[in-house]
């Protein structure tokens, strides 16, 4: 492992606060390229600004030599196609984020061999698009079709850390931003009593650990995530009983107004819905808790780890209300009337 290199394309998000020195701790010479402006007082860290998607300062970065190529990057339609090859000839091995979204909702619990959505839906408007949970799919095609091996592909749930908290489509700001600031919060009924996942980034970290430079991950699919089982109601009553969330589940369709706004992407929110936190993501994460060596016990309970995020977080951050969390205002007002 001394100095083995190790390149992070996008690593300073939720992910990436527990990646970058868990790596770092285990000896490794980790870069991390992003558009923030991070430093770090770790001998074994370095920081650089740079915008990863120009291909040719991805080219100048590759040729300063990375054993390992961790990509948390989000790539346009049919920009990956440009460059995986790229990456997969200038790194010993290359860890492709792909998401849990890629599973359709055929089989539980949901494994690595579960059905994709891209493999099996039906809806047209759906595979017209470049919808996350497709792209993300195609990327996968795209390594698994070639003729490397020198790739794993990881599909995390979602993940929270420090400043990320998740409820159904909800970020920070309009879960616990409005809890802080005594706001009621609105969630998709649809969504209600179906099983979601959240999984703590400290444990996603142990799982990119694990994966990075092994030999045995090598060609392989991994799902990073929790394998606890809660409905999004039961989530909401763990925030309520953390910072004291407020919260009333409304018809979809007012939820999706309130989100997207005059201007937004309606028919993309919808589909993050009903393709996603309206399944039932009851998740098996046997297979990389035996690559990792741990077991379910080895990983942090939700409640556990959500209380200590949220109790991290500075007095007055959340101070500030959010063009949603306006229209979630009125909504309730309206509704009062």
């Amino acid at each position: 492992m001394a100095n083995e290199k190790i390149l992070v394309l996008g690593g300073t998000g939720a992910m990436g606060k527990y990646v970058v020195p868990l790596l770092a701790e285990k000896g490794y010479l980790v870069d991390v390229y992003s558009m923030d402006d991070v430093t770090s007082d770790n001998p074994n860290i370095r920081y650089f600004k740079k915008d990863c998607y120009n291909i040719d300062s991805l080219r100048e970065i590759l040729a300063e030599g990375y054993d390992c190529i961790i990509d948390y990057l989000i790539y346009e339609r049919n920009k990956f196609v440009d460059r995986y090859k790229l990456f997969l000839e200038n790194t010993k091995h290359y860890i492709y984020l792909s998401t849990y979204r890629i599973y359709a909702d055929l089989e539980h619990p949901v494994r690595e061999t579960s059905p994709r959505l891209l493999d099996v839906s039906e809806d047209y408007s759906l595979l017209a698009t470049n919808d996350y949970c497709l792209h993300k799919a195609k990327g996968e095609s795209l390594l698994l079709n070639s003729e490397y091996k020198n790739f794993t592909i990881v599909r995390p749930s979602i993940t929270f850390s420090l400043f990320r908290y998740q409820l159904t489509t909800l970020e920070a700001d309009n879960t616990v931003g409005r809890a802080l600031r005594g706001k009621k919060v609105l969630l998709p009924k649809g969504a209600a009593d179906k099983i979601g996942t959240l999984t703590w980034a400290g444990d996603t970290a142990k799982f990119f650990a694990a994966v990075v430079l092994n030999p045995k991950a090598y060609g392989e699919t991994y799902s990073f995530t929790t394998h606890e089982n809660y409905t999004w109601r039961e989530i909401a009553e763990i925030y309520k009983d953390i910072c004291g969330l407020d919260y009333e589940f409304i018809d979809d369709e007012d939820y999706i107004d309130i989100i997207a706004g005059p201007d937004g992407n309606k028919r993309g929110i919808g589909f993050q819905l009903r393709y996603d936190r309206e399944f039932d993501r009851d998740m098996d994460n046997s297979k990389i808790l035996a690559l990792a060596g741990m077991t379910r016990e080895d990983m942090t309970p939700l409640r556990k780890a959500l209380a200590y995020e949220i109790g991290r977080i500075p007095e007055g951050y959340y101070a500030d209300e959010t063009p949603i969390g306006a229209r979630m205002d009125e909504y309730i007002e309206k509704m009062k009337k």
